[in-house]
């Protein structure tokens, strides 16, 4: 070695170094954000599952719809209301009215499906509302 050359980095080489963790840093992030998104849509899934599923054990054992989602919860067919996970709000979810009864038509139509409040389209594509 001459006594002027100094053991280090260059400017190009630390550039270099900092632009790939910058790529890296930026592919982890999107990974990340897309794997969240996936989760809740897991969850909302499940959600929409369980809830139709009560439904439909409610409609089984008493002959009518329920009146409400907080109905499922006091009549003991769910422990309670779950969460959007896109609105993170138990009260967003959107339900659908059963028809009337033709055979008694005094009786109250009740919920017949439960979607969700959320706005926002799904990573295929889809409104989470029309799930």
């Amino acid at each position: 070695m001459r006594p002027g050359n100094r053991a280090g980095f260059t400017l190009i080489e630390l550039l270099i170094v900092v632009t790939l963790i910058v790529v890296l840093a930026g592919i982890g992030l999107a990974t990340y954000s897309t794997s969240i998104t996936k989760s809740k849509e897991a969850v909302l899934k499940e959600d929409l599952f369980r809830m139709r599923d009560a439904i439909d054990q409610y409609h089984a054992d008493k002959g009518n719809y329920p009146a409400s989602v907080d109905t499922l919860v006091s009549d003991g067919y769910m422990r309670k209301v779950p969460e959007d996970p896109f609105t993170s709000s138990a009260a967003s979810w959107q339900t659908t009215l059963a028809e009337i009864d033709a055979t008694n038509p005094t009786a109250e139509p009740g919920i017949f499906d439960v979607k969700s409040g959320s706005e926002q389209t799904a990573l295929d594509g889809s409104k989470y509302s029309d799930w």
